[in-house]
């Protein structure tokens, strides 16, 4: 099917979210014959170099996205950083002409990259955000983002076509069919497996600073003298692995895929932010999860929300947490994928 077209794949680098749940898809691309082409820069970057070091990379302009201290100035900042953006996107758009014009690639598949695309060739854009909340300015974000998601040939969305049982909630949903649009099911690198519970609350830490180092900083006070078996991953994906031991709680930088999705079959309790890659992971584990959202991010503070009301994750803002709050667990459902959850990847790439 392929012919050995090269189809990029180039996730946004806010956080990991979007570079790993490019996973799934990279390996039905080299599973059906595609040559794939990496894109990305920072940690995102570095992560799918450290996942596939058989696959060709290069390195994209940035974004330079970074949080700010208070959460309630999130949707400034971001207003603030958007003629950054659009010059980012002018350069990506650079960068793919100069590929397309070399043949050096015949598709695309861009996780959250508005600038990577190209009128010649099948372009793809990944979002399980048609609805971009900010609050007050929700419905002019969320035009602004669908006309630019119109530019690409067509959008994949990691959820279940489904408007009560998916999990990105209203933000995976259009009133009206103004984009084109393939349901990807739920879309994990993950693997449930039964393993000896050995880790009592695993911390997945991630996102941009400072914000991830302030709730490091948090839970290290919080979960401090805690007799139980307590392992934080760091999120900071760096060349080699470093582990350390604070009194009770072992720290570790990062983990590559394989050794993630075991550790996390292993833990009873997950804390974590509650973005969407995350969820889509921890719902293809079956686990038990508390939900600490970026503060200020509007998404994030939506699907933690929603999960709760649903009776299927409790949370908390970062600034009220407390290690008492664990004890709401035991009375929520827990995250499981829906039945229907699973979609064939490969039938999507006939665009190719």
């Amino acid at each position: 099917m392929s012919k050995n077209k090269t189809i990029l794949v180039a996730p946004l680098h806010w956080g990991l979210g979007h570079a790993t749940r490019c996973i799934p898809i990279i390996r039905s691309l080299k599973e059906q014959e595609f040559n794939v082409l990496l894109a990305s820069d920072g940690a995102a970057l570095l992560f799918l170099q450290k996942e596939f070091p058989d696959l060709e990379s290069l390195e994209l302009p940035s974004y330079n996205i970074r949080y700010p201290k208070i959460g309630r100035l999130f949707k400034w900042k971001m207003i603030s950083l958007l003629p950054n953006i659009y010059q980012t996107m002018e350069n990506e758009k650079k960068i793919i002409k100069k590929l397309v014009d070399e043949g050096r690639i015949q598709g695309i598949i861009s996780d959250g990259r508005l600038g990577i695309r190209h009128p010649l060739i099948p372009s793809v854009f990944i979002t399980h955000q048609l609805n971009v909340i900010t609050g007050t300015t929700t419905f002019f974000s969320s035009r602004m983002y669908q006309k630019l998601i119109r530019k690409f040939d067509i959008c994949w969305v990691p959820d279940i076509d489904h408007e009560i049982l998916n999990f990105s909630g209203k933000l995976g949903r259009l009133k009206r069919d103004s984009i084109s649009l393939s349901y990807m099911g739920i879309l994990s690198r993950m693997t449930k497996m039964e393993l000896p519970i050995t880790i009592d609350i695993l911390v997945l830490l991630s996102g941009p600073e400072p914000q991830r180092s302030i709730l490091e900083e948090k839970l290290m006070k919080e979960l401090a003298n805690n007799t139980q078996r307590i392992l934080i991953i760091q999120g900071i994906v760096e060349s080699e692995q470093k582990w350390e031991q604070v009194r009770n709680i072992s720290k570790v930088n990062f983990m590559q895929s394989e050794e993630l999705e075991k550790t996390i079959n292993k833990s009873e309790i997950v804390i974590s932010r509650s973005g969407y890659s995350t969820i889509m992971d921890l719902a293809v584990l079956e686990k038990k999860v508390f939900f600490i959202p970026t503060p200020g991010q509007y998404e994030q503070e939506y699907l933690a929300k929603r999960l709760e009301s649903l009776g299927i994750a409790p949370s908390s803002s970062q600034e009220r947490f407390r290690l008492k709050d664990l004890n709401r667990v035991a009375v929520y459902k827990g995250l499981k994928p829906h039945a229907d959850h699973n979609v064939e990847i490969s039938s999507l790439f006939g665009l190719f």
